[in-house]
């Protein structure tokens, strides 16, 4: 009962936080069925009417939450076959054509897509030739920040790769909903001004709001006047589920990642989330036990460590879904609660030596969840170079897979040796399939726990408050 295996090989191995002997008991799940259960009921009309109860726009007003729907390739859907296509043949557009794209987006618009690229392309993508990159460009990302030092090196290094060469191009992607966020559309516009001033072909996308007369937003007018191909940030979607969207699979078309597997492997975690068994489905179980370990036993942060450096970004993207999600002032009924549960980025082994002393020693406040791949293709053997010495000797011959594996484990086993609890996602292997799966079975984890803390799981309205000051301030700048 307490570890789950999805017909694709997924697991979640729940047995050292949910046990006899775990932190999280049999019993307290029984007693807390009837509120899960209802949640689960929430969740299936909000798969049927697109609408949850409760949940408002940030104009106050009644608004969609189409997430659900997203991993499903069909007429009338948001990613209907059309556009899926259009992000294909927009992939086929660049190859060999394209030098180098540039991704210009800020917290949705940005992290998922990221996620999509380390698990494709990795750390050295651009440094390899156009052929090992199977035509496709060289990719960037900007408008994360508003670092004039960061703005300025990518402006140096495409005047550099630029130098001595006929019709190199460049693409920059803009991805923002109202064309009028700060970060993208500043590096956006410093970057423009900065490739015509040397010279450098640049096409531009524009990913934006999909309306057009008096709702078109300030982005979509302006790709529409300028002639730019545009593509959707969709109704009903807030930024952290929109890596299932145009938003995130745009990256993906423009690096070659398998966006249909991807979706695929949504759509399998999303079959797995139908059952009101909490025994076959794991976004369930992992909601109520994440959930119960915050409310009942103090645990109230949560380390995502997966054991993989290209996964690094997965917790990055997690921090954004987990936090805007749930960390909320006010309940449903607008009563004072202050729920959430803090993310925090790790990975493995690398914060082995980093955060574990505070994991293992320091206050009991948190929860473990770890990531592990089973299958690594292209897996290295430590030779057997200096045998001679015992400490090195104790680990040549062994792949590096299984070297990852026992430190994890190892880091699992002196938790749970100390009453400290973890829990762990399995991937088979570390594809577009499996990593779709994981993730959408996360997103609807979230989902689930916003019933179960009776919070609106939808909006954001603490990111609206520091917006207004924000504004104030670049006016009083502007004076």
């Amino acid at each position: 009962m307490n570890r789950i295996t999805l017909p694709s090989g997924l697991v979640l191995d729940m047995s050292h936080l949910y046990g006899p002997d775990a932190l999280i008991t049999e019993r307290e799940v029984e007693e807390f069925a009837p509120v899960y259960q209802k949640a689960h009921s929430v969740m299936m009309e909000l798969r049927q009417k697109g609408t949850v109860a409760g949940h408002l726009s940030k104009d106050g007003e009644p608004e969609a939450v189409l997430f659900p729907q997203l991993p499903y390739i069909a007429e009338g859907n948001i990613n209907n076959p059309e556009r899926i296509v259009a992000l294909e043949e927009l992939g086929r557009t660049v190859r060999n054509r394209v030098d180098a794209v540039v991704f210009f987006g800020i917290g949705g618009s940005y992290l998922g897509g990221k996620v999509l690229f380390d698990v494709q392309c990795g750390e050295f993508w651009n440094l390899r030739s156009r052929k090992e990159r199977n035509g496709y460009p060289k990719a960037f990302f900007a408008g994360n920040n508003v670092d004039a030092h960061k703005l300025s090196g990518l402006i140096q290094t495409m005047r550099a790769e630029s130098t001595g060469q006929q019709d190199y191009t460049v693409m920059a992607v803009v991805i923002s909903k109202s064309g009028s966020t700060i970060e993208p559309m500043s590096n956006y516009m410093i970057f423009k001004e900065a490739m015509e001033a040397a010279g450098i072909s640049m096409e531009t996308v524009a990913v934006t709001d999909p309306h057009e007369g008096e709702k078109e937003t300030l982005l979509h007018t302006l790709a529409r006047e300028s002639g730019w191909p545009i593509f959707y940030v969709p109704d009903g979607i807030g930024g952290r589920f929109s890596v299932f969207s145009e938003v995130g699979l745009i990256v993906g078309a423009l690096t070659g990642f398998d966006i249909r597997s991807f979706l695929a492997g949504a759509r399998e975690a999303d079959q797995a989330v139908k059952s009101d068994d909490i025994t076959k489905n794991p976004a369930l179980l992992n909601s109520v036990l994440k959930f119960l370990a915050g409310s009942r036993h103090g645990r109230n942060l949560e380390v995502l460590m997966p054991y993989a450096d290209n996964l690094k970004s997965l917790s990055e993207w997690y921090i954004q879904l987990l936090a805007e999600s749930l960390g909320k002032r006010l309940n449903k009924e607008g009563q004072v609660v202050h729920y959430g549960r803090t993310p925090i980025v790790a990975v493995g082994t690398t914060d082995m030596h980093a955060q574990t002393q505070e994991h293992q020693e320091g206050p009991q406040d948190k929860v473990v969840q770890f990531v592990s791949i089973e299958k690594w293709p292209d897996d290295l053997v430590v030779p057997h170079t200096y045998d001679s010495f015992a400490k090195l000797a104790a680990f040549s011959g062994l792949p590096l897979s299984r070297i990852l594996e026992a430190a994890r484990r190892a880091n699992e086993e002196a938790l749970i040796g100390d009453g400290r609890p973890s829990a762990n996602f399995i991937l088979p292997e570390l594809n577009a399939f499996y990593l779709g799966e994981l993730m959408f079975l996360l997103c609807w984890s979230i989902a689930y726990e916003g019933e179960y803390a009776d919070v609106d799981a939808f909006n954001q309205p603490g990111v609206e408050i520091y917006k207004r000051y924000l504004g104030q301030h670049l006016a009083e700048m502007k004076k």
